[in-house]
């Protein structure tokens, strides 16, 4: 077993990464990166992706043929059964109808499976990351958007298609703003990084939060003021926090997790961020889904994708 290497490749919305992993989970290679927007997607995601693994087996001088399996973690609504992106997340040029799995296969004459990156990061948290050894987890992963994946009995849900673990269009406010998906309240248009930073630049522009230009806001000034106690500005994480929360409280009560892990750049805030959630989380489910429900970061950052990915080859 020691033996045997995949390839994951990580394909983000502005990036690939790609790396080997050995059959253990450990990585055994650098992780490459390369854009695949570098001319606004006219030249296609997965043209991009086949000349960049060409490129990594290359420079870490591995012919194709060595590969157990290629592990694929992707942007957007994936198709696992079939390896096909069947939804395109922020509307990518050229990538919606891609048959990721059909492409690798035919150019590397590899076995080759793929799954959504939240999924894939779940994955990787499951087997490698903060909730090894355990067999069911939720994991949010919160930034841009809110994306997640569900671990049930130590497998990766997927549902009908593979579309299953898209809980950042969770409604958490019915009566509230329209989200990117078409409904009202998701919590990824309450609950996203994007979202505390849009809702402080508006306090900004407003004059209720001062001293604070609007071009300057990001989630860093955010928590430095925060550190600084800024009520205005806590106030307005204490607002996104209660959104994320809730969230994970239907979550809890829907899969009766083991533990819950928090996600995306955000989850290095371990005072401000992952500490109150875990006091709303642990305070607002019932009494029997808290008995040693665990709350906590991710460990494995940007190399949860692909060691996800390969664990989901590797199970396929």
């Amino acid at each position: 077993m020691e033996n045997k290497i995949y390839l994951g490749i990580d394909i983000g919305g502005t990036a690939a990464k790609i790396g080997l992993v050995n059959a253990e989970g450990s990585m055994v290679s650098e992780v490459f990166e390369y854009s695949v927007k570098f001319d606004d997607y006219e030249t296609p995601i997965i043209e991009t992706v086949v000349k960049a693994a060409k490129d990594f087996m290359e420079k870490n001088s591995k012919e194709f043929s060595v590969l157990e399996g290629i592990g694929v973690s992707a942007t957007g609504g994936i198709n696992s059964k079939l390896g096909i992106v069947e939804g395109s997340a922020g509307h990518i040029k050229n990538w919606k109808g891609t048959n990721i799995k059909e492409k690798l296969e035919q150019e590397f004459g590899v076995r080759t499976a793929v799954l959504n990156d939240a999924n894939a990061a779940a994955l990787g948290e499951m087997w490698k990351g903060a909730a090894k050894g355990k067999e069911n987890v939720v994991v949010m992963t919160v930034g841009t958007g809110v994306g997640g994946g569900i671990i049930v009995d130590s497998r990766i849900l997927l549902g009908r298609k593979g579309f299953a673990g898209e809980i950042g269009h969770i409604p958490v406010n019915v009566e509230g703003e329209g989200c990117s998906c078409g409904n009202a309240g998701c919590i990824e248009h309450y609950g996203s990084t994007s979202a505390l930073v849009r809702n402080v630049k508006k306090a900004a522009v407003s004059g209720e939060i001062t001293g604070i230009k609007e071009e300057e806001v990001d989630g860093r000034l955010i928590f430095k003021e925060v550190a600084a106690g800024n009520k205005a500005v806590i106030k307005y994480v204490d607002e996104w926090i209660n959104y994320i929360s809730a969230a994970l409280v239907g979550l809890v009560h829907t899969f009766n997790p083991e533990m819950v892990i928090l996600g995306g750049g955000v989850s290095k805030q371990k005072e401000f961020f992952v500490d109150k959630v875990r006091a709303k989380v642990l305070n607002g489910v019932m009494d029997n889904f808290a008995q040693d429900l665990r709350v906590e970061a991710a460990h494995l950052g940007n190399d949860a994708g692909i060691i996800g990915a390969v664990k989901f080859v590797i199970d396929a």
